[in-house]
């Protein structure tokens, strides 16, 4: 018998597999909890943090589709997200032009559907209560790994997962985008 096959044979897990996480992100649910705690995300250090820390493999943020976002898209292709793109609504509330692009039944759809059998773990970054029943089924089959509440602010309706529940504010110092003053680049 060859020496490698013995050393696998006395120590088991060896040819485990390593654990397949996902991330299934609503990007603005993301944007505008952080936003609203007064700073900035840097996305490929939250990227890599979801890597290193959770060992995500895909990361696919959930993102309504803007025309003139394009270089925002290319970042976020760059910093390693899978982005899934849903068309936007454009309408006028008090004189002032809003954009609304959805990306719950997308997101769900590809984390309780499309992705489930290619994961392990899930780790879902919103607080919004629509998420409630997806994160019900993730976890009656035990592949809920975290929800990420962008902010303190949270629907209700999560409550029942706070077991699960990581404030973002709590990584800030990890993932915060930082203006060096030279082209206004992140600090690494």
């Amino acid at each position: 018998m060859h020496r490698l096959q013995r050393e696998r044979q006395e120590r088991p897990g060896l040819n485990m597999p390593k654990p397949r996480n996902f991330a299934f992100i609503d990007s603005q649910n993301l944007h505008l909890g952080v936003r609203s705690s007064g700073w900035q995300i840097d996305y490929k250090k939250f990227r890599l943090y979801l890597k290193n820390k959770y060992g995500v493999g895909q990361a696919f943020m959930f993102i309504g589709m803007v025309t003139n976002n394009q270089t925002l898209y290319t970042q976020l292709r760059a910093a390693g997200f899978t982005l899934v793109f849903k068309p936007t609504v454009r309408y006028f509330e008090n004189d002032k032009e809003t954009v609304k692009g959805n990306v719950d039944a997308e997101l769900v759809l590809h984390a309780a559907a499309i992705e489930f059998p290619n994961y392990d773990k899930a780790i879902i970054v919103s607080g919004d209560g629509d998420f409630a029943c997806l994160l019900e089924f993730l976890e009656e089959k035990n592949k809920l790994m975290h929800v990420v509440t962008p902010n303190h602010k949270y629907s209700k309706l999560l409550k029942p997962f706070s077991r699960y529940i990581i404030h973002m504010n709590l990584l800030r110092k990890s993932i915060e985008y930082q203006k060096t003053g030279i082209g206004g680049r992140s600090k690494p």
